[in-house]
């Protein structure tokens, strides 16, 4: 039936209406109390006067007398009027009235009893002839003995115009209390209008509803940080990502996340589209967009995609692709050798054939023989030969040092494949065109831990460069052909140090990366007899 209200029109409402009861409940408690003490004060004033005529001498021994002058009544109009009390009547024992406002009634007995005669004074409210008033009574004393009264009055209309003086004051306070309530929820509502840029309160609890859904119905990460770093929202899939438990927003960045790349990007001390992060876990594409609102700076928001399945296939795909290359030439080199046996064959030269055919096919053989002989894990010695053969190609030497081997059956072949690899390719690439000899030496043995030392005689490493060399997204190469620079040295660091071994590089003679990884000790099988 009603149309809703804004957010102004509810603060300012609910504001006013507090102001109201408050107000008004107030200036009556305040009345009412005031009224209760002024009623009392008259009370008091009216017995000091009563207090007063009663100890005047004159007044008591014409009372004594019977006031055959009328003194008493002048005494009390004079004290009546210099008072401005209602009333001042002075009567005796018995009540018999020596003065009163109204002559005639002087003479006549008080219509209630004389209540002084137990010696104290009296106070209290009384319903006279002159209408309601706050009434104090103060016996006379003569040798100790009460001869007599004075009853003193002031109209309630007195005390009531006081009171009216200050309900006036009341009124005029509350008049201002409202203004600046007014006042005070206009600057409330603009305030809450400025932080919440507008919007009503059922606009943003429909926003909080659409951002919840979305933000939990993408396959995106997303953390929002506040102007002060902290974190404002986070999804769940930024949640796996970054494997962090639930229960985060509010917590600053920098005690969620350790010194490093990662939390550099989050807190946008390094930009640019599409950084690239290693985790423990994941690769993750970063993109950090700061958010301004009003012309404000009101924080910013982070997106994580998970590339850690592409990327790794996008490295199976680019080894595959070396392999195509160098079996491509090796297809010329053989074509070539094809050749010169059917011209020998032709030439009748059989035995030079079989020759040739044997030399040809033993350096070969002998290199496969060799690798497996001493490398167990098959796919280990399978990428040691792949390597030998790409680095041929690129007119790259690569050569397995004699002492080594691997026979430890507990390795970890995915890791090995992976470090293996990123080294000896990053060797490769070090050794670029360079002109002389190109030479690369691989050492993998497994005694007191897996121990693999590869070396080049390339340039080196630059001594500015050895901190550098293992962040991710670092390279001093350009990136080309699409491909993401920086993140295979990065990843071999991230391997050595979780399986909690050590990596070192030296720079004597081109570079030489050396790692050392604990190898797991197989447990004894238990045969069972039967």
């Amino acid at each position: 039936m009603w149309p809703p209200r804004t957010l102004a029109s509810q603060v300012l409402f609910g504001v006013l209406s507090i102001l109201l009861v408050t107000t008004a409940f107030g200036g009556f408690l305040y009345v009412t109390l005031s009224n209760q003490s002024l009623d009392k004060q008259t009370e008091q004033q009216a017995l000091g006067i009563a207090e007063t005529v009663a100890q005047m001498p004159d007044v008591r021994a014409a009372l004594l007398a019977g006031d055959p002058q009328g003194l008493i009544q002048r005494r009390a109009e004079d004290v009546r009027g210099s008072t401005n009390a209602a009333y001042v009547v002075v009567a005796d024992r018995t009540g018999r009235r020596y003065s009163h406002p109204n002559p005639s009634l002087i003479g006549h007995i008080l219509e209630e009893p004389v209540v002084v005669l137990d010696g104290r004074a009296h106070t209290g409210t009384d319903h006279g002839s002159l209408g309601r008033s706050a009434n104090g009574k103060a016996p006379i004393f003569d040798a100790g003995t009460v001869v007599g009264e004075v009853s003193v009055g002031i109209l309630e209309t007195r005390v009531a115009s006081q009171v009216h003086h200050q309900v006036a004051a009341i009124l005029a306070y509350s008049a201002l209390a409202l203004a600046v309530g007014v006042l005070a929820s206009w600057l409330l509502v603009w305030q809450i209008k400025r932080v919440t840029f507008g919007l009503e309160p059922a606009e943003i609890g429909s926003l909080l509803q659409e951002r919840e859904a979305m933000l939990h119905g993408i396959r995106e990460g997303v953390i929002g940080f506040d102007a002060k770093g902290r974190v404002d929202l986070i999804n769940s899939e930024a949640q796996r990502l970054l494997q962090l438990p639930p229960g985060q927003t509010g917590r600053h960045i920098d005690d969620l996340f350790a010194r490093g790349r990662l939390r550099d990007l989050l807190a946008g001390t390094v930009t640019g589209d599409d950084q690239i992060v290693l985790t423990d876990e994941y690769l993750l594409v970063v993109n950090r967009m700061p958010v301004v609102l009003g012309g404000r700076n009101v924080g910013s928001v982070v997106t994580l995609r998970d590339r850690t399945e592409m990327e790794a296939l996008l490295r199976e795909l680019r080894s595959v692709n070396g392999l195509t290359t160098a079996l491509r030439a090796q297809e010329h080199e053989y074509a070539n050798r094809l050749h010169v046996m059917a011209s020998l064959l032709e030439m009748g030269e059989q035995e030079e054939a079989a020759d040739y055919l044997a030399e040809i096919s033993a350096g070969s053989l002998a290199r496969a023989d060799d690798i497996r002989a001493r490398i167990a894990p098959p796919a280990v010695a399978a990428l040691l030969l792949a390597k030998t053969t790409v680095a041929a190609e690129q007119n790259v030497r690569l050569t397995i040092t004699d002492d080594s081997h691997l026979d430890q059956p507990g390795v970890d072949v995915h890791a090995l494949l992976t470090i293996v690899g990123n080294l000896v390719d990053n060797a490769i690439e070090a050794l670029g065109r360079r002109p002389g000899p190109r030479e690369i030496t691989l050492e993998l043995t497994d005694e007191d831990g897996l121990r693999i030392v590869v070396t080049d005689n390339g340039p080196g490493i630059p001594a500015e460069q050895v901190e550098d060399i293992f962040r991710d997204g670092y390279s001093t190469k350009a990136t080309g052909n699409g491909g993401r620079r920086g993140l295979g040295l990065a990843l071999v660091h991230r391997l050595v140090h979780r399986a909690g071994g050590t990596i070192t590089v030296s720079r004597d003679a081109g570079a030489r990366f050396e790692v050392w990884l604990p190898v797991p000790v197989a447990e004894p099988v238990v045969e069972v007899a039967r």
